[in-house]
């Protein structure tokens, strides 16, 4: 592995950083294999409770793919298959992963950046960030997977504006047509996100966990509880995490979940 990607660990938040800023962190093939394998290992991390993306820096969350490579890695309908289930994988484990995620957003997520940025439960942005989509500059068609994810973020008539005009909007724009939750000026942003992130890692794991894989289910078309979910349900009133909230409630305290 490279230190083009690599995780941090504040307690039960890990920090997925993104480290190539002289290319605006612009993903590389190998770059989105690592993606998937790192979201392997937090995933099976028990003291991971959430997960932060972000740029080492101020320089950009992410400007994408990294384009240079398309003349070798996308340059015929076979080529771009197989580059694009390697990088869909990832960004599917990442939609998929079962602990709440935030994208902290820096001045720019475009392209695949912004794919990712979706990808996650919730998007910081720094004031004035650049948004966008640029599909349509060079030519090719936008996955239906993420295309989905947009329409359900902004509606398929905004959605058909940004991928139609491949323009860049501001984090203020985005707010507006609900891209992006909260936008902070950039020297705010990263304690406003942690802020945020506590309030989240001081409540029941079990339940938020267990919160997302139902909401996902709403989402995947599910109008009635499936026998796996109603498992996911019945198992949480066995957990630790319940006793420990029902104590806590009779002895009129805060809980202590672990």
């Amino acid at each position: 592995m490279t230190n083009l990607l690599y995780v941090e660990r504040n307690g039960f938040i890990a920090t997925l950083v993104f480290n190539r800023a002289d290319k605006k962190n612009s993903f590389s093939l190998a770059m989105f294999k690592q993606l998937g394998e790192l979201l392997c290992e937090l995933e099976k991390d028990p003291q991971v409770k959430l997960l932060i993306l972000k740029g080492a820096d101020e320089t950009a969350f992410s400007s994408g793919a990294d384009i240079t490579e398309f003349l070798e890695n996308r340059f015929s309908a076979q080529k771009a298959k197989d580059y694009n289930d390697a990088t869909l994988e990832s960004i599917e484990k990442l939609y998929r992963f079962p602990k709440p995620t935030i994208a902290l957003i820096k001045t720019l997520a475009i392209g695949g950046g912004l794919e990712l940025a979706n990808s996650c439960d919730f998007r910081f942005a720094s004031s004035g960030s650049k948004l966008g989509i640029t599909a349509a500059n060079i030519g090719i068609i936008y996955n239906l997977v993420s295309t989905k994810r947009l329409v359900n973020l902004i509606g398929s008539t905004k959605a058909k504006e940004l991928l139609y005009t491949a323009k860049l909007i501001t984090a203020e724009e985005g707010k507006e047509i609900g891209l992006i939750d909260y936008i902070y000026p950039m020297e705010d942003l990263e304690e406003k996100c942690l802020e945020f992130a506590g309030q989240i890692i001081r409540k029941s794991s079990v339940a938020n966990n267990g919160i997302k894989q139902v909401i996902q289910a709403i989402i995947d078309g599910d109008n009635e509880e499936t026998k796996e979910i109603e498992e996911l349900i019945l198992e949480s009133f066995s957990s630790n995490d319940y006793k420990e909230g029902i104590q806590a409630f009779l002895e009129k305290r805060k809980p202590n979940f672990t």
